[in-house]
This record gives C-alpha cells, sequence and structure tokens, in this order.
C-alpha cells in the first residue's frame, strides 16, 4: 500500500519518525511535513504567501521525504495535486504521530486532524493518530507506531466512508498497561478558557493561555472517557457539517408553498 505521513508537529518530530520507519516495513511511504512545528493551526491554507517545497534525503525507510513551509493542509493539499507523481498518489493518508491527544471538540483546532480531514476532502481514505500523553519518550511513538501497523491489518477491508476519517488516541503506557480499544464518540472540552492577565517589563498587557484539564466524568462512549480507563479511542469523524434534521422546520417557519421569500 502507498501511504502519505504528514503532521502538524514538523520534519523532525519524533512522532513522524517513528510512523515512517514503523510502516516503511510493509509499506510504500512518503513522508511531506511542516519545516516547522504548526500544532493548533486548524484546517489553515497559506494563501498570500508562496509555499517553498524542499526535498530532503530520503530516510526512515521511506522512498521521498519533502518539507514545505505551509500549514499541515497545505502538505497534503499541495503533495497530492503538485509534488507527488501519478505513480506516488497514496491509498491512504495518516497524519501524526502527534504529541498529546485530539479528543472532543479541541479537534477543531487541531492541525493533525485538520490534515487528516483534507485528504478525507479529496476523497482519500485518511487516519489522524495521536499520542495522548505529553511524555516525550520515544518508546511510547514507537509503541503507537507498532498499534497503527497492525490496525492496518485489522481495516483493509474496511470502506472508509466519504468525508470521513478515523481519529485515534493512544494512551501513553505499554501495551500490557492498555485496556484495549473502543469505539467512541467525540467528547465534550478538555480544558477550561481561562487567560492570564500579565504585564510585560515595558508595562504592556498581555495573555497567556492557562486553561486546566476538567476533571469531570464524559459520557461513556466518548473519546475522553476511553482514554479515562487506558483504552485506545477511534472516533469516525465527517466534516459534513449540515444539520439535516433541522431543514424541514426551518423551511416551515421561512417558506410556504415552496416559496422562500423576506419580507
Amino acid at each position: 500500500m502507498r501511504i502519505l505521513i504528514s503532521n502538524d508537529d514538523g520534519i523532525m518530530a519524533e512522532g513522524i519518525k517513528a510512523l515512517a520507519t514503523e510502516l516503511s516495513k510493509e509499506h510504500e511511504v512518503y513522508v511531506i511535513a511542516p519545516d516547522r512545528e504548526r500544532s493548533a493551526a486548524g484546517h489553515s491554507l497559506t494563501l498570500h504567501t508562496p509555499i517553498r517545497v524542499e526535498e530532503l534525503e530520503a530516510k526512515f525507510g521511506t522512498k521521498r521525504i519533502w518539507i514545505t513551509s505551509g500549514t499541515p493542509g497545505d502538505c497534503v493539499k499541495i503533495g497530492i495535486n503538485a509534488i507527488l507523481s501519478p505513480e506516488e498518489k497514496p491509498d491512504l493518508i495518516i497524519s501524526g504521530i502527534n504529541h498529546g491527544p485530539n479528543l472532543g471538540t479541541d479537534i477543531l483546532y487541531s492541525g493533525t486532524v485538520s490534515c487528516a480531514m483534507e485528504g478525507a476532502m479529496m476523497g482519500i481514505p485518511s487516519i489522524a493518530v495521536s499520542l495522548a500523553s505529553m511524555s516525550s519518550e520515544a518508546e511510547l511513538f514507537q509503541n503507537v507506531a507498532v498499534f497503527v501497523r497492525k490496525f492496518l491489518h485489522k481495516v483493509k477491508e474496511f470502506n472508509f466512508p466519504k468525508k470521513s476519517i478515523l481519529n485515534i488516541n493512544v494512551p501513553g503506557l505499554m501495551p500490557e498497561d492498555m485496556g484495549g480499544v473502543a469505539i467512541t464518540k467525540l467528547g465534550g472540552k478538555m480544558f477550561t478558557d481561562e487567560y492570564d492577565k500579565r504585564i510585560d517589563p515595558r508595562g504592556k498587557v498581555y495573555y497567556w493561555m492557562a486553561g486546566e484539564l476538567i476533571r469531570h466524568c464524559e459520557n461513556d462512549d466518548s473519546d475522553i472517557n476511553a482514554l479515562r480507563w487506558n483504552k485506545v479511542s477511534i472516533t469516525p469523524i465527517t466534516f459534513e457539517m449540515t444539520l439535516n434534521e433541522v431543514v424541514p422546520e426551518l423551511e416551515k417557519a421561512l417558506c410556504s408553498s415552496d416559496i422562500c421569500e423576506w419580507n
């Protein structure tokens, strides 16, 4: 299988090295990643400045590696439409391994998830993978990479729904300490919205985001709750945002005789 790997932590991140090295044992792997960390970039694209692209010497067992000055979304978009040849187009896109969790509504800010969503928007099966820990131990990233390699064997017959990705969060634990796998729904917020107000040496006011982890319990089937039980969370997510069940009620309120007018 041909796999394109990208991320939002940058080309030098431990997670992308571990993932590329592990998957290259069984697959044809290409890497296109930002030249620096672009965490919390969301689904932004570069419109008003050029995107620089440089091919590096292939390593980690990969076929080819590029870095770009763009966002995670740029990496996938320009990769599919401009960098990769027709013979190199991927069967699967994987974003990660992110350093830290991507759970609940926080995925809306996530460059990792948005990177995978860009692939899904182009009709390519895509996965976002995160190490749900702030530990930087190389062994933990390696554990996640091994999980992904084995996971691909199990889902090779899975028909990825259009407009959707799988968002995977793996606990920062040794495999024997994990509680299995849970297919989950998105939970709520992970952190409180708090800011510290401070004064710089020149007397100017600035703010520093200082939210704390929310401790209350989530629903049993949420991704956040699965991690609390030391389980790998796998959540199918779609970018189809139309709230179809509301359409009839809205039409009833605004329209009559099949004609919508505003007076």
